[in-house]
C-alpha cells in the first residue's frame, strides 16, 4: 500500500466532498485523514485528504478532474523529504533550531545548503555535516549579489523550498518570481510600527506589552505576504530591551520551524495573499 497527500482547491458547489469520496472509494482508496473548508465569500473550497491504496499517480489525478469544477486546482503528492535551502546572515537562532530539528528526525526535508553573504556561521552549521556557502554582498550591488546567489541555487536540483532564517538582506522581484511561493520568512511582528536595527529597543521604549513574530511568504511588498504562522508572548515593565530581544528570539524560531513544518507536509493552500492550513 501506498499513501498519497490530495490537496484540491475548487469554486465551491454542491456535493463536492461526495464526489471526492466516491472517487476514493471506487479506486480502492483508505482515507485515513480529512480536512475542508469553504471560503464563503470567495465561493472557494479546499480540502486535503490522506490516502492510501496502490493507484497511478496520473490516474488518480484523471478521475478528479472529471468531477471537479473546470479550473481547479488538484495535487496527488506522494510524501517524500523535500529539498531546502536555508538562508542565513549572522543570527544564530532560527538556522540553529531547524539544524537541531532536522538532526532529530522531526522535519521531512533534505538541507541542500545554508547560503549566508557572511562566513560567521560556518564553524557551527558544518558540525551538522551541511554544506555552507558564504556568497559576500561586499562590492557588489544588490542585483550583483543577488546574480551570485541565484546562479548557486541554480546548481541544485528541486529545491522546494528557500528559508530565510533571519536573513538580513531584501530580496528584489527576480529572486521572489524565481521561487514564487517558496520562500519563507520570519520577523518579528512589531512592523510596521518599529522598524530598522532594533526593533525590541523600541518596543521597550514604548512600553509594549506582547511581542511575537510571524512567518510568511515573501512576495514583493516587504513584509506583507501571505501569513503562515504567528505567536505572541506577554512582557511586562521588568522586561529590559534585552530580554525582550531574548524572549522574542524564542518566539521567532519556533514560529519559522513550526511554519516550515507546515509547508514541509503539504498543509498550506495560497490564495488571496493568504492562506488556509489544515
Amino acid at each position: 500500500m501506498s499513501q498519497y497527500r490530495v490537496l484540491i482547491d475548487a469554486y465551491d458547489e454542491k456535493g463536492l466532498v461526495h464526489k471526492i469520496s466516491s472517487v476514493f472509494y471506487n479506486n480502492d482508496l483508505n482515507i485515513l485523514s480529512n480536512n475542508e473548508f469553504v471560503d464563503k465569500e470567495n465561493n472557494k473550497f479546499f480540502m486535503r485528504s490522506v490516502v492510501d491504496g496502490d493507484i497511478d499517480l496520473k490516474s488518480l489525478k484523471k478521475s478528479l478532474e472529471e468531477v471537479l469544477p473546470k479550473k481547479s486546482g488538484i495535487e496527488v503528492i506522494a510524501p517524500k523529504k523535500k529539498n531546502i535551502i536555508i538562508m542565513a546572515t549572522k543570527e544564530m537562532h532560527a538556522l540553529g533550531d531547524i539544524l537541531v530539528r532536522h538532526e532529530a528526525g522531526e522535519l521531512e526535508a533534505n538541507i541542500l545548503a545554508v547560503v549566508s553573504n557572511y562566513s560567521d556561521l560556518e564553524s557551527f552549521v558544518t558540525k551538522f555535516n551541511i554544506p555552507y556557502i558564504a556568497i559576500s554582498h561586499v562590492g557588489l550591488d544588490r542585483s550583483e549579489h543577488e546574480a551570485k546567489i541565484l546562479e548557486c541555487l541554480a546548481g541544485f536540483k528541486d529545491i522546494d523550498y528557500v528559508v530565510l532564517a533571519k536573513y538580513m538582506r531584501i530580496l528584489t522581484p527576480r529572486f521572489v518570481e524565481a521561487y514564487e511561493n517558496k520562500i519563507i520568512n520570519i520577523h518579528h511582528s512589531f512592523l510596521p510600527a518599529f522598524i530598522g536595527a532594533n526593533p525590541y529597543k523600541q518596543a521597550y521604549d514604548r512600553g509594549v506589552k506582547i511581542i511575537g513574530a510571524t512567518s510568511h511568504f515573501v512576495n514583493n511588498n516587504l513584509d506583507e505576504g501571505p501569513i503562515i504562522s504567528q505567536e505572541v508572548i506577554h512582557v511586562d515593565h521588568a522586561y529590559g530591551w534585552r530580554d525582550m530581544q531574548r524572549s522574542g528570539k524564542d518566539v521567532e524560531k519556533v514560529v519559522l520551524s513550526r511554519a516550515l513544518k507546515l509547508a514541509l507536509e503539504d498543509r498550506i493552500f495560497v490564495y488571496a495573499n493568504k492562506t488556509v492550513i489544515f
